[in-house]
């Protein structure tokens, strides 16, 4: 049965250990946006200015790169238009504008909880369309995940649950987890990069319309914002978002998917949440407790038992065949 998703467990190990090596990269790119961000909303600027100005420097700076990678083969591109499209507007607009609106109505750890239950709907999804069943060592490496990343978003405290803010978050969730699944596509012959780059591009155009349009306030603040101590200005939070944040997090993260499969590089971008709580330390100052360490922890052990779990559907697939 021909997949949608190049979604094969890796039976080489160096292409298993480069696939995640570039997907914690790809987290930890990613993780950075939160703390980038953070000084900036506080002195004024809107969460749709920060997002608009993130996506569209991503853009401008790998469209280039995407071009060249066609190499002058522009009936890929052609051929793939919808799905670009559809990559543009759910992973990178859909997901972007949904969380945003999601934290006006909930906390930023019940809205991250949410969105990050898409490791969990990629499984059921592969398993629902292409009959990939996890196995029992997944579930469990599932479960633990989950459990480090309640204690790593410290919702033990306890939060009032916003019905409106829910719906955008699982709306964000669906976007994320469009991302890994279109991500991992491998049979569409577009290079990572040039998905990233359109993807990136039609999402700009999205946020862009939405905030012509009045539902992404856009509002600016040039003032200085500090980071460790350090004053900085305020386009260099800027820069770092759309380079860092943006450009690299999302080709390397295709990249990563193409190596990994959208499963297990779900899996391993929960990691994004533990890298986000060590950055707010690292710039902002914001220390994490003993139960968030213990969290971070278990959902590291929770992407091994993942990875373990792959590995022994590999096997039995093979024993299988023979």
């Amino acid at each position: 049965m021909a997949t949608m998703t190049h979604d094969a467990p890796v039976a080489v190990p160096p292409r298993a250990a480069a696939g995640i090596t570039v997907a914690l990269f790809s987290a930890l790119s990613f993780a950075l946006s939160g703390a980038l961000a953070s000084p900036m909303l506080d002195h004024g600027w809107s969460a749709g200015a920060v997002v608009l100005v993130r996506i569209g420097l991503g853009a401008l700076v790998v469209l280039p790169f995407g071009v060249a990678a066609l190499r002058g083969r522009w009936r890929l591109l052609r051929r793939n238009l919808p799905l670009v499209v559809l990559y543009g507007l759910l992973a990178v607009a859909g997901a972007q504008f949904c969380y945003f609106s999601a934290v006006q109505h909930l906390e930023v750890g019940p809205a991250l909880l949410i969105e990050y239950t898409a490791p969990a709907a990629v499984v059921l999804w592969m398993w629902l369309r292409h009959g990939q069943r996890p196995g029992r060592l997944t579930l469990a490496g599932a479960a633990v995940a989950a459990v480090g990343l309640l204690l790593v978003l410290d919702v033990l405290a306890g939060f009032g649950l916003h019905a409106g803010g829910v719906a955008w978050a699982l709306a964000a969730m669906i976007g994320a987890a469009a991302y890994f699944v279109i991500s991992a596509d491998d049979t569409t012959g577009l290079p990572p990069i040039t998905l990233a780059a359109g993807g990136l591009v039609v999402g700009a155009l999205a946020l862009g319309a939405l905030a012509l349009v009045g539902l992404l306030p856009m509002r600016a603040v040039r003032t200085s914002v500090t980071y460790a101590d350090v004053e900085v200005a305020w386009w260099v939070p800027l820069v770092a978002l759309g380079l860092v944040t943006a450009a690299v997090a999302y080709v390397a993260g295709i990249a990563a998917a193409r190596l990994l499969g959208s499963r297990l590089a779900s899996f391993v971008a929960l990691s994004e949440v533990v890298a986000g709580v060590l950055w707010a330390w690292v710039l902002l100052g914001e220390l994490p407790g003993p139960l968030q360490a213990v969290g971070g922890l278990l959902v590291l052990a929770g992407v091994v038992g993942v990875k373990l779990g792959e590995k022994k559907s590999a096997t039995e697939v093979q024993q299988i065949a023979l």
